[in-house]
């Protein structure tokens, strides 16, 4: 096998050198194939029209509706559904983990994309959870008065889901453009579905470590 570069880790094996460079034909060939699915998403027609200009709860009793989410100059839209039922006390902890680092980059992402959470817990529940949490950065709405979840499979079967919708705007017309549909899709032996480790910094991390992510670890919610 040819070698890809000429770096070598202080102490290292001749072993563990050879195993590296195996590792590292996987992962351009993963890097490869990472990016050819990003560009099969960016060349995709676009989806079916927005089912209704939904009304979501914000802060202060403020009514907004789904077009409004848009901003200025800013055509695309990112939802993230947490998963929160408005009987539950807390969230889902996984879901938890993901928007912690949803709101880590939110004002990044605000940079070039529009970044919305949408939850059906009331707008009051999510809002003292997530001043208690420190979510400063990332927007939250309550879809609790409308059927956005239902609509879009963030809920099934009266279930929440924590599924990822992007939507688009163009000639005054809103597109749903992508969902993470892995969650329907039938999942590979020892796996659950990963519908949301696209965005989802702590797995991507436990990945890169020899114990990896374990068979029965999750994220708990830390106080």
């Amino acid at each position: 096998m040819n070698k890809l570069h000429e770096k070598n880790f202080p102490n290292e094996s001749s072993e563990y050198r050879s195993a590296r460079e195996k590792l590292l034909d996987a992962e351009i060939a993963l890097r490869r194939q990472t990016e050819e699915v990003a560009k099969m998403r960016r060349t995709m027609p676009l989806g079916g029209k927005l089912k209704e200009d939904y009304v979501f709860s914000e802060a202060g009793g403020k009514k907004t509706t789904f077009s409004e989410l848009f901003q200025n100059g800013k055509n695309t839209l990112v939802m993230y559904n947490m998963m929160f039922d408005p009987s539950w006390d807390l969230p889902c902890p996984m879901c938890n983990s993901i928007v912690d680092g949803l709101n880590g980059n939110a004002r990044q992402l605000a940079q070039k994309i529009n970044l919305i959470v949408v939850s059906k817990a009331p707008i009051e529940k999510l809002l003292a959870y997530a001043k208690d949490t420190d979510w400063k950065h990332v927007r939250i709405v309550s879809s609790f008065d409308n059927t956005y979840n239902k609509d879009y499979f963030g809920e099934l079967d009266g279930k929440q889901v924590p599924m990822i919708n992007v939507f688009m705007k163009k000639d005054n017309n809103i597109y749903h453009t992508w969902g993470s549909e892995t969650a329907f899709a039938p999942t590979d032996p020892g796996q659950d579905e990963r519908l949301a480790d696209i965005i989802w910094p702590l797995w991507n991390v436990l990945d890169l470590t020899p114990d990896g992510r374990g068979k029965d670890w999750y994220p708990k919610i830390l106080k």
